[in-house]
């Protein structure tokens, strides 16, 4: 055993044993992956060894996703949309962003192009670089 590791619970090789983590190559591994992490998080009470062995199961997923999994291209009003979601905010926080309702509205709608103002405008509130509204 590597000096400085405390050995592992007897609970936490039973993790291991159950379901051991390793690399995902296909689809059914990652799905079968993802209920184990479901298994898991549906407990009231996660112990220190759960904690440790989804970190271990999330890294998997993490490493298949990033080669595997294609992230969509969003710019201009979809992006708009996506950032709104991801923060949990909505239209109307744009306003004081853009200076008024009506035109939060006509950017949303496509009546109103994004030109560099407001680019510039939405790329400090949500801290992303601006060119990604072009994209």
């Amino acid at each position: 055993m590597t000096t400085g590791l405390k050995p592992p619970s007897s609970y936490y090789l039973e993790l291991i044993v159950n379901f051991p983590p390793r690399p995902i190559a296909n689809q059914a591994e990652y799905e079968a992956t993802q209920a184990q992490i479901n298994k898991i998080l549906e407990r009231s009470n996660l112990t220190e060894d759960d904690r440790a062995y989804l970190k271990i199961l999330g890294l998997t997923i993490y490493d298949y996703e990033e080669k595997h999994e294609q992230l969509p291209i969003l710019s201009g009003v979809e992006l708009i949309h996506a950032l709104l979601e991801e923060s949990n905010l909505t239209l109307q926080d744009l306003v004081p962003v853009l200076g008024n309702e009506s035109l939060v509205q006509a950017i949303i709608k496509g009546e109103q192009p994004l030109n560099s103002e407001y680019i510039e405008k939405l790329s400090s509130f949500f801290g992303i670089p601006g060119d990604l509204f072009l994209k």
